[in-house]
């Protein structure tokens, strides 16, 4: 996609550090980081959000996060990793690319990334 942050960064035309590549994904290190270690992981293709990747890249992104988030926490010596995702405006996707942060997690870090607000 021609305006995609995301996209220009998989065809390496914007700048990013990249931390760690498959076929199909990158990880990178966000712009704001909330913790150390925090890294986003995007597919190389363009998806928009949840309802519009399918299976298989979803699959495969799965995987991906679970290689990235290992060698996070190993290298960064976390004792946890949070996976957090957001689709739609709404829900505060800030860029229309579909991605996963990866946030690892240490004690007494005092970051609180749950949700709050009960029904």
């Amino acid at each position: 996609m021609v305006d995609c942050a995301f996209c220009k960064i998989v065809c390496r035309e914007a700048p990013a550090t990249i931390i760690f590549e498959s076929a199909s994904s990158l990880g990178i290190v966000p712009l704001e980081p909330v913790a150390k270690g925090h890294a986003l992981l995007i597919p190389k293709e363009h998806f928009e959000n949840i309802f519009d990747i399918g299976k298989s890249d979803l699959e495969q992104l799965a995987v991906d996060a679970k290689s990235l988030s290992r060698e996070l926490a190993a290298e960064k010596h976390a004792t946890g990793i949070n996976l957090l995702h957001a689709s739609g405006k709404d829900a505060q996707q800030s860029v229309p690319h579909f991605h996963f942060h990866i946030v690892p997690r240490y004690p007494d870090d005092g970051l609180d990334l749950w949700i709050k607000n009960r029904l």
